[in-house]
């Protein structure tokens, strides 16, 4: 078999934790989850609440100062980062299902059937992402719920072409012509012998579509499409530039969700190389 050539999992994990790019990764994304987890316990105010002055800096009261309306940066920042995180997740996993059992399909039927996804594909490419989701979201209500869907059903595409790929190289080698030779169904194929040999390809393709959906959704929210009834990083920025917080000179209500998006990014980034080095067998290099 062409993919993952370990004895066990036990290996796998060995190699990822020898990593430097998947433990910094890993590092910087369970900090972020930990502080989603314990938001209840370590915010001191409701994140839309108004506790204080409009614009108040950084103090011992308000760690990270107050926004136009008087609510604490701090706690927004901090219950932003469970809106963000359950966002991304959860669209992601949506995201990489979809796109690898499109790729699989695609790839095991080389004809009408691929020629169709292919068209298909071709067709969404040559539209902007955030234009088709600003035209949808104009005509709903925006929620959590439309948001992801739309991350998902936007987001398959590279996850089903690099999925795609690795299938047709899979379905043309030595082992797969033998067990079509023998009368094995697709099924049986799909599962013995394409799925391990892809599911690299998937791993790191779920990994970093959290890092897109997290950008996706904070470019939405940012622009006035996020859930009104939740705080997220985009929400918070959305804020800032409503609220007149560049033009007041507030930085503390553009950096922290600024920053939190960077470290979020950064850490699903250095987890997906890091995966791509260890599962890849043309990249391994531990």
């Amino acid at each position: 078999m062409m993919g993952i050539e370990y004895s066990s999992t036990r290996e796998v994990i060995h190699l990822l934790l020898k990593s430097k790019p998947f433990m910094i990764g890993l590092i910087l994304v369970l900090s972020v989850s930990a502080i989603a987890i314990s938001a209840d316990y370590i915010s001191k105010y409701s994140p839309l609440d108004f506790v204080g002055e409009p614009f108040t800096p950084p103090t011992s009261k308000y760690y990270l100062g107050t926004d136009d309306m008087g609510r604490d940066i701090y706690s927004m920042t901090v219950y932003g980062s469970r809106v963000s995180l359950i966002v991304g997740l959860t669209a992601a996993v949506l995201t990489t299902l979809l796109g690898m059992s499109i790729g699989i399909i695609s790839g095991m039927n080389r004809g009408i059937i691929d020629a169709i996804i292919m068209r298909i594909i071709d067709f969404l490419l040559a539209i902007p992402y955030l234009v088709i989701a600003l035209s949808i979201l104009a005509f709903l209500k925006p929620n959590l719920f439309i948001i992801i869907l739309i991350i998902a059903v936007l987001g398959w595409i590279s996850t089903a072409k690099v999925v795609r790929a690795q299938t047709i190289t899979v379905m043309e080698s030595a082992f797969v012509e033998s067990a079509e030779a023998i009368g094995a169904s697709q099924l049986h194929i799909a599962l013995k012998y394409v799925i391990p040999n892809v599911i690299h390809v998937v791993l790191s393709s779920l990994v970093l579509n959290v890092r897109d959906a997290i950008l996706f959704e904070a470019s939405l929210s940012f622009l006035g499409f996020g859930d009104p009834r939740y705080v997220s990083w985009g929400t918070m920025l959305f804020f800032a530039r409503r609220g007149g917080a560049f033009a007041a000179g507030a930085w503390w209500c553009i950096i922290p969700p600024g920053l939190m998006i960077m470290i979020t990014v950064l850490g699903f980034t250095l987890m997906a190389v890091g995966l791509d080095e260890v599962l890849n067998p043309r990249l391994r290099k531990i």
